[in-house]
């Protein structure tokens, strides 16, 4: 099958996409942001990732877009979230509210953002050891193959990934935005 190179509106409109895709999967950070700000132990909240810096051009993953070399902005597929935390106990509560908060969104602005496509990476205060991700899971654990990796659901709904080492450099203060902050 041939394809056409997209023309100069085509690229245009791609573009328009991704940094429109960006917009919203703010906004659903600022809404899951003010649910966990509900909770005491939750110290602070930051957006990280493609979603928290400004987008770059790369030639994606679109075959229309790659098969000519085109660039164009990255596409952001989901919504990475630092949480700084200093108790474990109410992680399914918090699960819980991070769904509520994208049903709200859409509610409110018809924004949909799918629970699974906010990512929640749990950090103690003061040091920035990586805890592990608040499971999407409605049980925990779950039985599913996910569950498997060691530790994962010893503290409940604390998923942990064999293998995954959470970077430094993804909480430095010029790449995130930080949503909330206690005190």
């Amino acid at each position: 099958m041939s394809y056409r190179r997209p023309t100069k509106k085509q690229i245009e409109e791609a573009n328009q996409h991704q940094l429109l895709r960006q917009q919203k999967f703010r906004r659903a950070a600022e809404y899951a942001s003010n649910a966990l700000a509900q909770f005491a132990e939750v110290q602070k909240v930051a957006l990280i990732g493609s979603v928290a810096i400004p987008l770059s051009k790369e030639v994606p993953r679109f075959r229309e877009f790659n098969r000519h070399g085109i660039e164009i902005y990255h596409e952001c597929k989901d919504v990475d979230l630092a949480v700084w935390i200093s108790d474990l106990t109410r992680l399914d509560e918090m699960r819980v509210a991070i769904g509520r908060s994208t049903n709200e969104l859409l509610k409110r602005e018809n924004i949909g953002v799918a629970h699974h496509q906010v990512d929640t990476f749990l950090l103690e205060p003061e040091t920035n050891r990586f805890l592990g991700n608040l499971c999407k899971f409605g049980v925990c654990p779950k039985g599913h193959e996910d569950c498997d990796a060691p530790g994962c659901g010893d503290v409940p709904f604390l998923k942990l990934y064999e293998g995954f080492v959470f970077h430094a450099r993804a909480i430095l203060p010029d790449r995130i935005v930080v949503l909330f902050e206690r005190g």
